[in-house]
């Protein structure tokens, strides 16, 4: 009996040692990579709620792309510059039956970029494009060549990304902890209380064997 007793006893220490060690690696995250559309409200990006296609910008709107990997829209990256209507199209005329369109294309970051492609750098662009145009329309004015895929989903702006659609990606959530003295100084080790239960377990065992060996005494 007392045999059997160290063996589920020691098991059990064994379980919680190789338990800390399977907590220990760091999260695995999916995510998308993919242009993202943002409408400039005061001095505010807010994610879109239509497609470009389908969007019909006013005169004097401002609106942004940002290419980036990102889960979903809550933490979609949004464009990097603040540009307003006036500092973009200041040089750009209002004419009869056309409007003005702002637009602040972000390529992303080198981090974002599909692999063998670097980004070019971010830019502003003033669209006059008829009346009834999307923002789809406005894009096509300023940043060819667009391209989309079968889905009509929008692939790529002034022909970036070369290759590419929307694919999933892995990213490996870093620790963002502060740098103070941690209670465990081992990245990957288990930590303290999960050592102290480990020991109160070890010490229960030393037990179990001097009993038996008092018992045959």
């Amino acid at each position: 009996m007392p045999g059997h007793r160290l063996t589920a006893v020691t098991g059990l220490a064994l379980a919680l040692t190789l338990g800390a060690g399977a907590v220990a690696g760091p999260a695995e995250a999916a995510g998308y990579r993919y242009w993202s559309f943002w409408d400039r409200q005061g001095t505010t990006w807010t994610y879109a709620t239509q497609g470009p296609a389908s969007a019909h910008p006013s005169d004097g709107d401002v609106q942004g792309f940002r290419f980036a990997v990102s889960a979903d829209s809550k933490d979609a990256a949004t464009p990097r510059s603040a540009p307003t209507f006036a500092a973009v199209c200041a040089s750009t005329p209002a004419k009869p039956g056309r409007k003005r369109v702002a637009l602040a294309l972000d390529f992303g970051t080198p981090q974002d970029a599909p692999g063998g492609e670097t980004p070019p750098a971010p830019r502003t662009a003033c669209a006059q494009v008829p009346e009834d145009a999307t923002t789809a329309d406005a894009l096509a004015a300023v940043a060819k060549p667009l391209r989309y895929n079968s889905a009509a989903l929008l692939c790529a702006i002034a022909g970036y990304p070369h290759t590419g659609c929307g694919e999933q990606v892995s990213t490996k959530k870093q620790d963002t902890q502060p740098t103070a003295a941690p209670k465990n100084t081992s990245d990957s080790g288990p930590s303290l209380g999960l050592l102290a239960g480990i020991a109160a377990v070890l010490t229960l065992a030393a037990a179990a064997i001097w009993q038996s060996r008092r018992r045959r005494d």
